[in-house]
């Protein structure tokens, strides 16, 4: 590559560093179109400690009678929680599991834990039964999903409001078998469906044909009727007995002032770093701050674009961990690069073998991180998790930048100075003979 190329390549890669940062931060209208592009850093999602919301802790316990195994339960019924969340508009909560047998409830941006608890509604015990008096022929733990729908009725033309049920596969059976008994009923008025909560009768829709599969029970609901509908019945398919114990609601005011403040420090302690390597190492370290801006880039939209991830406070202190730990890994390269340089290596090949020595030490050290962060995220709970995800990203992306980044900047920057050892701060260790430079 000749000296022109190269400049043109550095004057393409700042131009796109630029757009890049653009694309991160920035929030501009798209002309000819009614869209609004909101930069990806604008779109992470933010955690309780940041946003403010409604924390809630429950204490989970099998049901009687129940063979169903403990741990699958409580997956089912975290799966269940974040639907009934997410089906209400609140689609960044999180429900988590967390120390063996806890149910975790993080919604964000709500000040007001009893409409939390209104959604989410007390395990209730629901049956389908085919007579008041009879025994239950379907349980919650028979129901799928329960969702509210404005559509057309089976026994008329007209749309109206009413609940879907979605069955599991046993569950199908049963209600086909339930619905098949209730038409045969020889009364008419007999031809009927059950439901209880709890033991008080909450609907009894009439049968008028055998169902195999989802069902749409109707009932002269309005839209908050059937969603309320649907949220007791949704209650009692939860697949353990849950108990909400902690309540509480975390203030945005103190999450925004410690993100503005965690932001304050990140960028202080940034410039900070470039400053320094530009200093110690000259044209490497500017190089390497260069690298340093594609990680906030990479960084900022892994966090938007990884599914389940928020950003915590203790995430932010992963991020900075990482930004310390992508200078090190530099650090460790310029310096095996200034050591071969001074034993009289060419430029051009103390470089080369710089990186060749310096990786073992960065993989080997990032490694340990790695497995320190997955151990994290296994066991760890809540603002551990979110400080050992941020920090698994932040070295994978360090890494990343470190050892390929940094490495085509060196590489691109050679054909621009390869004759002034001095602005890469080298410098030789005694006096060497040109022409007897090792190759």
């Amino acid at each position: 590559m000749n000296k022109p190329t190269a400049i043109k390549r550095f004057v393409f890669l700042i131009v796109f560093m630029l757009i890049g940062f653009a694309l991160t931060f920035c929030t501009f209208n798209i002309p000819f179109t009614n869209y609004t592009y909101n930069g990806f850093a604008n779109s992470i999602k933010l955690g309780l400690d940041i946003q403010g919301g409604v924390l809630l802790i429950g204490d989970a316990s099998p049901l009687e009678d129940s063979d169903v195994d403990f741990d699958t339960a409580l997956d089912a019924t975290v799966t269940r929680l974040t639907n009934v969340l997410s089906n209400e508009g609140y689609t960044e909560a999180q429900v988590t599991i967390q120390e063996g047998n806890r149910i975790r409830v993080e919604v964000p941006d709500i000040d007001d834990p009893e409409t939390v608890l209104n959604l989410i509604g007390e395990p209730a015990k629901i049956e389908f039964k085919l007579t008041t008096d009879g025994d239950a022929e379907i349980t919650g733990q028979d129901i799928e999903s329960v969702n509210a729908s404005y559509q057309q009725s089976s026994s008329s033309s007209d749309y109206e409001w009413g609940v879907v049920i979605n069955f599991t596969a046993e569950g199908e059976q049963l209600f086909y078998d339930l619905t098949t008994q209730a038409l045969n009923q020889t009364d008419e008025d007999d031809r009927k469906i059950y439901i209880y909560s709890n033991g008080d009768l909450i609907s009894q829709p009439t049968v008028s044909s055998a169902i195999r599969g989802s069902t749409f029970i109707s009932g002269n609901y309005d839209e908050e009727g059937a969603e309320n509908f649907a949220l007791q019945i949704m209650s009692g398919t939860f697949s353990v007995d849950l108990t909400w114990g902690e309540t509480s609601v975390i203030s945005a005011t103190l999450g925004v002032d410690a993100l503005k403040y965690g932001l304050i420090a990140g960028i202080v302690g940034l410039i900070l770093i470039c400053a320094f390597m530009c200093w110690r190492y000259k044209m490497m370290g500017l190089l390497a701050s260069f690298a340093l801006c594609f990680y906030v880039i990479f960084v900022l939209f892994l966090l938007q674009a990884i599914p389940y991830v928020q950003l915590t406070l203790e995430g932010i202190a992963g991020i900075i961990l990482s930004i310390g730990m992508a200078v090190d890994a530099n650090i460790i390269i310029f310096e095996r690069i200034k050591e071969e340089y001074a034993m009289g290596k060419r430029l051009s090949s103390a470089i080369r073998v710089g990186f060749k020595r310096g990786m073992p030490a960065i993989v080997d050290s990032n490694i340990t991180t790695f497995i320190a962060a997955i151990i994290l995220i296994i066991f760890g709970t809540g603002s551990i998790q979110g400080f050992a995800i941020t920090l698994f990203i932040g070295v994978a992306v360090s890494m990343f930048t470190s050892l390929v980044v940094t490495r085509g900047l060196l590489n691109m920057y050679y054909p621009i100075n390869s004759t002034k050892p001095a602005l890469y701060a080298l410098k030789r260790e005694g006096t060497f003979d040109e022409s007897t430079e090792q190759a």
